[in-house]
């Protein structure tokens, strides 16, 4: 019976893991920002609910139906921009954005988002779910070079 020795298990693991979490990180992130999105363009999202009550409750300035599609779109291009290369730092103010406008209804709707103390609802859940989001979105972000600034010669 041929034996693999634990550290070379793991350090093949860890080696393999390695190379698989940021297009892991990357497809994962596309997956769910554009297919979110594409749901709220096309009115199929289930959270459209829930966005209209927030919607009601802080931007009444415009047509709902109007902001669901642009705000889906927002999510399909969140979702492109983690595939493109070198667009990290484009997208990632702008899943904070999303993200911060996510968490809203925690705070605003706790009606629909809490049923107890601790106990949220399912909505809640869906929601709180997106820490892992910005946990995966931060690896991402985390393994970038910094940026080299160019200086003017001749200054």
């Amino acid at each position: 019976m041929c034996m693999i020795p634990i550290r070379t298990a793991d350090a093949f693991l860890i080696s393999f893991f390695r190379k698989l979490a940021l297009p892991l990180s990357r497809a994962g992130l596309f997956t769910v920002f554009f297919w979110f999105g594409i749901l709220k363009v096309f009115g199929l999202s289930p959270a459209s609910e829930l966005v209209r009550s927030l919607f009601e409750k802080t931007i009444p300035v415009m047509d709902f139906s109007v902001f669901l599609v642009a705000f889906g779109l927002f999510e399909c291009l969140i979702g492109i921009l983690f595939v493109v290369p070198r667009m990290e730092r484009v997208v990632m103010p702008l899943l904070f954005f999303h993200m911060a406008t996510t968490f809203m209804p925690l705070v605003f709707l706790p009606q629909e988002t809490w049923s107890g103390f601790l106990a949220p609802t399912l909505e809640g859940q869906y929601i709180i779910k997106n820490l892992l989001l910005i946990a995966s979105a931060a690896g991402i972000f985390g393994h970038l070079s910094i940026m080299s600034v160019k200086r003017k010669s001749g200054a």
